[in-house]
């Protein structure tokens, strides 16, 4: 790498760990807002709560992954999604498709499949911004998009259902952690800070805490389209982070540096589907002790 590569590299990790600062202070500051001012009337003080655990699995876990770089550690890299994405699905189909469809159940599904599509299309169409140099680190500003967006989502259903429990917002934003740990893991092995990830890792909190004091309007057809959208969205998410065992994959890309990565893919696959079954048994038996 030139002289003028690294410099280029050094300074744009610095600028994005810089923002990851004043995200982190942002958060801090909004958090003393809710308490003082909103409290748990507006469904604001559970979003607070999410926010931090978002933001505490991610950062984390990123310093476990960059430790981890150049070991093979897929077995917890589908572990870890694994159980995110069972107890997403799980929660999204719970908690948000029952509300969309009660509300109005053609367009709660018009919603659903909206965010289905709108969640595809804005993660193939956001891939193609990692070719682009905007001088910020590319792992930053993907994981933030994602942590920004859905941040947006999950503050206006609490916003808007304050009696809903903290269950949904925990096991949505459960994938913090191992998406942290992976994203960790291939800055350290490519010789890049993980301070970086203070940014997404903030970024829940950042869109969900002020769009939890927005109040939608009082109509069953626009809240059926928006509660179907979220869990659309969701449901999106929960399905990319399936722990996939194929080529090319990113599991794959851990498994590979064992000597039988094919026969540990086969192995892998076994615990991609137990990982995901226990994450969804995880949210029904939360929700029998919740009742």
């Amino acid at each position: 790498m030139s002289i003028n590569k690294q410099t280029s590299v050094i300074n744009t990790v610095r600028g994005t760990s810089g923002i990851g600062v004043v995200a982190v202070a942002l958060l801090v500051g909004m958090t003393a807002f809710v308490a003082l001012f909103a409290g748990e009337t507006t469904g604001a003080g559970k979003v607070v709560g999410i926010s931090w655990v978002a933001f505490a699995a991610m950062a984390g876990a990123a310093p476990l992954g960059a430790r981890s770089a150049g070991n093979e550690r897929a077995l917890t890299l589908v572990w870890g999604y694994g159980l995110a994405s069972g107890a997403m699905v799980t929660s999204a189909a719970v908690f948000l498709l029952p509300q969309a469809f009660g509300l109005h159940p053609k367009i709660g599904g018009f919603g659903v499949a909206a965010g289905l599509l709108a969640g595809f299309g804005a993660h193939t169409v956001g891939h193609r911004f990692t070719h682009v140099d905007f001088g910020f680190d590319h792992t930053a500003i993907e994981l933030s998009a994602h942590a920004l967006s859905a941040g947006a989502i999950i503050g206006i259903i609490y916003g808007n259902m304050p009696e809903l429990g903290p269950l949904l917002g925990l096991a949505i934003v459960s994938h913090k952690g191992p998406a942290g740990y992976a994203a960790a893991r291939r800055l350290a092995a490519d010789g890049r800070s993980v301070s970086v990830l203070l940014l997404p890792a903030a970024g829940v909190g950042l869109t969900a805490i002020p769009s939890a004091l927005i109040e939608l309007p009082a109509n069953q057809t626009v809240n059926a389209a928006v509660f179907g959208f979220a869990a659309g969205v969701f449901l999106h998410v929960a399905m990319d982070f399936l722990p996939e065992c194929e080529l090319g994959g990113e599991v794959y890309e851990v498994a590979q540096v064992s000597d039988d990565a094919h026969s540990l893919l086969d192995r892998l696959r076994l615990h991609a589907v137990g990982s995901t079954a226990v994450g969804a048994v995880v949210v029904f038996l939360a929700w029998l002790s919740l009742s």
